[in-house]
């Protein structure tokens, strides 16, 4: 079954762009676009896709705006936040809204691709600048944060799979690592996630970068 995917932006050459990258993919279907925040939260409620690829400044709503409006009315979609600026305030306000990643518009179509699949997958995508920037802001304002209690309930193979998550290792690659099957490392992360309280990968990590853990 091909991921479904809506695709919004407010610049039509750059939005078919984007359209005609993933629908390159034989394993994607773009089956809406929008060039504005309402918009795009109109059709993730009408088309229910598991991603929608959201530009963070559009005309009549923010990206930002639309994601926590999506998650909160479609939350089975999952949204990719796409943007030219890899600033703090973007990234955490979008974390906040409901991201499930972020990624520069000067990523390469293959990486976009591979975003949107992960993505969908349940796989927090995150581009390294971004990811840097993120963290270096988690961990400024929260340096004095308490540790999370949820890392108490955790065995040590679930501790190994969240530092290795804080790497940005996929779970093939945790796998390799730690040398277990994919299939187990899919299953801690399960564990991690539910006794972490947290809705995905990328919460996670921000949760082990503030407990000091990674």
């Amino acid at each position: 079954m091909s991921v479904r995917v809506v695709v919004a932006d407010d610049h039509d050459l750059l939005r078919a762009g984007l359209v005609t990258v993933l629908a390159s993919d034989a394993g994607i279907e773009v089956v809406a676009e929008a060039s504005d925040g309402p918009t795009a939260v109109e059709l993730a409620v009408r088309h229910r896709p598991d991603v929608v690829l959201m530009d963070v400044e559009m005309p009549g709503g923010d990206g930002i705006t639309a994601t926590r409006e999506i998650r909160r009315a479609v939350p089975e979609s999952r949204v990719l936040v796409l943007t030219m600026f890899d600033l703090d305030e973007y990234v955490v306000e979008g974390l906040h809204a409901g991201a499930s990643g972020f990624l520069l518009k000067t990523t390469e179509p293959t990486g976009l691709v591979h975003a949107v699949l992960a993505c969908a997958a349940g796989q927090a995508t995150v581009g390294p600048t971004v990811l840097a920037r993120l963290l270096e802001g988690v961990a400024t304002k929260d340096r004095a944060a308490q540790a999370h209690p949820g890392l108490a309930t955790l065995t040590a193979r679930e501790r190994d799979v969240l530092v290795a998550m804080t790497q940005g290792l996929s779970n093939a690659e945790i796998g390799a690592s730690l040398f277990l099957a994919e299939s187990t490392v899919k299953s801690h992360v399960a564990q991690v996630l539910t006794k972490l309280g947290v809705r995905d990968r990328l919460q996670a990590v921000v949760v082990a970068h503030r407990s000091g853990l990674a």
